[in-house]
């Protein structure tokens, strides 16, 4: 798939053939939702907690006497149907982790990008610089690329101008793409790449290829 690539001014200067390993594979939903439910329950931390009937601290002296009162016989008031009593049931640390193995990850970031691609949402530039951080540049920058649309930026490495210009902008997001992933992939309209950055997208990403960079 060629398409064409943009300097900083949104002027066309070449073309350039996608990897078709990387933009041109099947494109499975399925596939897709999976890896996507898998990193968003890994993000969770899984640190809620409630206090059970023997973790509240209340007196343990019976409430009332066992007979002649006419009413329920109870013996704590830590019971939960008592206000500040233990909550019955309730959440308890634990892990949400679940497993997926690599070459299903890659093949759902394979499989977002080729979506992405066949939308004519993947946006190449020549090279990307600033000579400092300047917020307003890159938003005359992303209008000129994709017409103010939610956008995730794909760096080659460090940038910390270009990184620092995007940082404030609440539908732009940069990333390395070493750390690629689906979340980020499928959460933004449009994906805008520099050459270099295509580069290693290609490396790690077409089957067969040495690993140089991991997704999250």
């Amino acid at each position: 798939m060629k398409v064409p690539v943009y300097n900083m001014a949104g002027e066309e200067v070449s073309s350039v053939d996608l990897p078709a390993g990387v933009f041109d594979a099947e494109i499975n939903r399925d596939l897709m939702h999976q890896a996507l439910v898998r990193q968003l329950a890994n993000a969770r931390l899984g640190t809620h907690k409630v206090k059970g009937r023997s973790e509240v601290n209340r007196t343990t002296a019976k409430v009332y006497r066992q007979k002649g009162t006419g009413r329920a016989r109870h013996g704590s008031r830590r019971a939960p149907i008592f206000v500040g009593g233990g909550v019955a049931h309730g959440p308890q640390p634990r892990k949400y982790t679940k497993q997926m193995p690599r070459k299903m990850r890659r093949a759902a970031l394979r499989s977002a990008l080729s979506a992405k691609a066949s939308n004519g949402d993947v946006v190449v530039l020549d090279d990307i610089q600033m000579d400092a951080p300047k917020t307003k540049e890159m938003v005359l920058l992303m209008d000129r690329l994709v017409s103010g649309e939610s956008t995730l930026l794909l760096l080659s490495g460090r940038n910390e101008y270009v990184e620092k210009s995007a940082r404030n902008l609440p539908n732009m997001k940069t990333l390395r793409a070493g750390y690629l992933n689906i979340r980020d992939l499928l959460g933004y309209n449009k994906i805008v790449m520099p050459l270099a950055a295509l580069e290693i997208i290609d490396g790690f990403l077409n089957v067969g290829d040495e690993v140089v960079g991991e997704e999250a």
